[in-house]
């Protein structure tokens, strides 16, 4: 059974980074209204991290959740980090995305992709998050974004630390499905040429979306849709500038960046599409995609999304999109299925 066949109720899923306090200060009961919201929109699956808030996310994540019957929604979280019991006095280097969570919780966190590192992360995350399994486990953010270049030792002691746990989980039934979770798309392509571990699937954060998606098209999507390993689609609004917010790749937007999203902005008031609608479901338009995990923290994101992806997109948006080059000529659109 392909990942795919595993969600419920859609692919439009919930990405809880931002519950980890990312870029701001998010009061609890705005959280637990967040989480409602996706919940009554009929969102049924969540994604989350230890990395999010240092525990944090998932501890208002699994808050919320626990109301409802375990059966009912779908939880992938990560591994590769552990949240010591400690506060962190030296300040932390999170490579290219440091201070992106500096609201959340002051607990040290370290590094570790071991055998003996998944278990530990798997068993502190279900206490966290109040669940009884995790469903979906991502080995996270093993690339050069956070590691420089040492992310091929990182890779090579996944390799035969967490790819293999989590392999061994997944066939014992205790975890559904397992792969990575990162911001590039080079470690994607190298786990997908391994003879084994064999993933199920990534979870691909800001590499397929309306403004980034020509080094994923080369051969990472391809390749995975011929081999039946499917791809979660994290950050479609591209840190938030497809949904009105300054963010591209986790800090302000560059002048270009901007430029390009207020060209797609015309287009799509031209033809009365709202741009979140768009940025939904471009990203899910390729036959590797099996879902999409927008992040909020306001309830309202939620019901904007909801309604994006039900939105119906006349084919004449998406062949000027094509024809003014803001898409690669060579990305699935809607209008080619």
């Amino acid at each position: 059974m392909r990942l795919r066949d595993k969600l419920l109720n859609g692919p439009l899923g919930f990405g809880a980074a931002p519950l980890g306090n990312m870029f701001r200060n998010i009061p609890d009961q705005e959280a637990a209204a967040t989480v409602d919201a996706a919940w009554q929109g009929g969102t049924r699956y969540f994604d989350t991290a230890p990395f999010y808030g240092a525990g944090l996310s998932e501890i208002r994540l699994g808050k919320e959740l626990a109301r409802h019957k375990r059966d009912e929604y779908v939880l992938s979280t990560k591994v590769g980090r552990i949240i010591l019991d400690e506060v962190e006095t030296a300040g932390r280097n999170l490579g290219e995305e440091t201070g992106l969570f500096e609201h959340g919780r002051p607990n040290r966190i370290i590094y570790d992709y071991s055998a003996d590192g998944v278990l530990r992360s798997i068993d502190d995350s279900l206490k966290r998050t109040r669940a009884d399994r995790i469903d979906f486990v991502w080995v996270h953010d093993i690339a050069q974004d956070f590691h420089g270049d040492e992310w091929l030792a990182r890779f090579e002691t996944a390799r035969t630390g967490a790819f293999r746990a989590l392999t061994r989980l997944r066939e014992q039934g205790v975890i559904g499905a397992w792969g990575l979770g990162v911001n590039r798309v080079e470690p994607c392509e190298l786990t997908l040429d391994l003879a084994e571990p064999k993933p199920d699937g990534f979870l691909l954060a800001g590499r397929y979306t309306l403004l980034d998606h020509e080094r994923a098209l080369q051969r990472l999507m391809p390749a995975a849709a011929a081999r039946g390993v499917d791809i979660v689609i994290g950050g479609p609004y591209s840190s938030g500038i497809l949904a009105g917010g300054k963010h591209f790749e986790y800090r302000d937007a560059p002048p270009a960046i901007v430029a390009r999203v207020e060209r797609i902005k015309a287009l799509a008031q031209r033809h009365g599409v709202p741009i979140k609608a768009a940025a939904l479901q471009f990203s899910l338009a390729h036959p590797a995609s099996a879902a999409v995990i927008p992040g909020a923290s306001h309830p309202e994101r939620i019901q904007e999304d909801h309604a994006a992806l039900k939105t119906a997109i006349p084919a004449d948006f998406w062949r000027e999109l094509r024809d003014q080059k803001l898409v690669a000529p060579n990305a699935p659109l809607p209008i080619d299925r």
